[in-house]
C-alpha cells in the first residue's frame, strides 16, 4: 500500500455525505469504481473529469483494495 497515492482520498464532513473522494472534489472513490466496472477505459475517465490524473484512478482502486482487505477467520 503506497501512503503517498492514498493521501489523494480525502474524507470531509458535508462534502458527499462523508464518502471518501478523489482530492476534495466530488468525484467519490465509488464513482471511479463503477466508470471501471461498466467498461470506462482510463482514458476516458481522465477525458470525462479533466482534473483527475492517472494516479488519482490508481488511489481509488488501492483504497478500495484496502477497505474490502479482512482478516479470515478459521472455525474448527
Amino acid at each position: 500500500m503506497s501512503a503517498d497515492r492514498l493521501k489523494r482520498i480525502t474524507v470531509q464532513e458535508g462534502k458527499c455525505g462523508g464518502r471518501p473522494c478523489i482530492r476534495g472534489q466530488r468525484l467519490r472513490v465509488t464513482d471511479i469504481l463503477e466508470l471501471l466496472a461498466n467498461g470506462a477505459s482510463f482514458d476516458e475517465i481522465l477525458s470525462d473529469y479533466g482534473f483527475l490524473e492517472p494516479e488519482d484512478i490508481y488511489a481509488a482502486i488501492e483504497y478500495a483494495a484496502h477497505q474490502t482487505d479482512h482478516t479470515v477467520l478459521q472455525v474448527t
